[in-house]
C-alpha cells in the first residue's frame, strides 16, 4: 500500500528501528525489493536516483503502481536531487518526497535554497529530505571520512529554517565501497537524535557493518540508504550460480534473487521485519483514493 515517507519515518522513530531505503532503477530491482518487504512483513522505502532511470515519468507511474499494489506499506523518494529544475520534474513524476541535496554548500545558501524548495514541495503535498553537513565518497574515506560532521545545535537550527521533513546527518558513514574502515560517531548520533524533532537519515549503508547499522538505528537513526551491497548481492548470486552453458537463461531471475536476498538482510538487521501495518491503520492522506484506484 501507498503511504508517505513521513509516516513511515515517524513510526520508525517511535519504535527505535530503522527503515531501509532501497535503491531501484527497474523492474526487476523494484520487485525484488517489494518481494523481500512483503515476505519480511515490513515497511519499505525506494530509492531512486535521477540519473538512474531515463525516463523518470515513466519509472514514477511504475513506482507509484507497485507501492498500491504491495501488501505491506511503500513509499518511495527522489533521491540527491542536485538542482532546482532536478526536484521540480521530481515532483511533476509523481514523488512523494524529495531529498533536496545541498549540502557541499556553506550554511546560509544551502538554508536558502533547501527552504525555497520544502515551500513548493509542501504546497504539492510533497516531503523533504535535506542534509547538514556532509556524507563524502567511500573512496576518499581514509582522508576525510570524519570531515564535515553534523553539528547538533546547527542541525537544530537548520530544520526551524528550512522545515524540511527528515534530516540526512553526517556521523561517519560515506557513500559507495569504502577505502578504510568505516567508524561511526554513536556519541554525536545520540545528541542529534535527542535534540532535532525530525527523523534522521544515514547515507552510505553499504560496508558500513551490520552491527554498526543496527546499533545506530536503536539510537536514532530512522532510515537507512542501501545501493552499492544491492548490486553486489545481485553480482554475487549470478558468481554462485554461474552462467555457462543454458544457465546463463537464469541471468535475469538470479539477479533479481541476489538483489531480494540483500534486500532482506537489511530489513533483518534495521530492525524492521514485522513493523508492518495495515491499510486501516494508515493515517497518510490519499491512501484511500489509491486504494480504491487499485480496485
Amino acid at each position: 500500500m501507498l503511504v508517505s515517507m513521513a509516516e513511515i519515518l515517524q513510526q520508525a522513530k517511535e519504535g527505535h528501528y530503522g527503515v531501509p531505503a532501497l535503491s531501484a532503477v527497474d523492474e526487476l530491482s523494484l520487485r525484488a525489493c517489494v518481494e523481500a518487504a512483503e515476505e519480511m512483513n515490513a515497511p519499505l522505502i525506494m530509492l531512486c536516483g535521477w540519473g538512474h532511470n531515463k525516463d523518470m515519468q515513466y519509472f514514477g507511474r511504475m513506482l507509484h503502481d507497485f507501492a498500491i499494489k504491495a501488501s505491506v506499506p511503500v513509499a518511495f523518494i527522489l533521491d540527491h536531487s542536485a538542482t532546482f529544475e532536478d526536484a521540480v520534474k521530481g515532483i511533476h513524476a509523481g514523488f512523494h518526497t524529495i531529498m533536496v541535496d545541498r549540502s557541499s554548500l556553506p550554511y546560509e545558501e544551502n538554508v536558502a535554497q533547501v527552504k525555497e524548495l520544502v515551500k513548493i514541495a509542501h504546497a504539492a503535498g510533497v516531503g523533504v529530505e535535506a542534509e547538514l553537513g556532509h556524507v563524502g565518497v567511500g573512496e576518499n574515506y581514509a582522508v576525510d571520512g570524519i570531515a564535515a560532521l553534523t553539528q547538533p545545535d546547527e542541525a537544530v537550527r537548520y530544520v526551524k529554517e528550512t522545515g524540511v521533513d527528515c534530516l540526512a546527518v553526517a556521523i561517519g558513514s560515506a557513500h559507495g565501497v569504502y577505502k578504510g574502515e568505516p567508524k561511526l560517531r554513536l556519541d554525536l548520533l545520540k545528541e542529534l537524535a535527542e535534540k532535532v524533532p525530525v527523523p534522521l537519515v544515514l547515507h552510505g549503508g553499504s560496508g558500513t557493518g551490520d552491527e554498526n547499522l543496527a546499533t545506530a538505528c536503536r539510537l536514532g537513526i530512522s532510515k537507512v540508504n542501501v545501493a552499492n551491497d544491492l548490486f553486489r548481492g545481485a553480482y554475487n548470486k549470478i558468481q554462485e550460480v554461474g552462467m555457462e552453458g543454458n544457465n546463463i537463461y537464469a541471468l535475469m531471475p538470479m539477479l533479481q534473487e541476489g538483489y531480494k536476498e540483500t534486500a532482506k538482510h537489511f530489513i533483518k538487521i534495521l530492525g524492521c521485519a514485522d513493523k508492518a501495518w495495515k491499510a486501516e491503520q494508515c493515517v497518510s492522506s490519499g491512501l484511500k483514493q489509491d486504494l480504491n484506484e487499485a480496485k
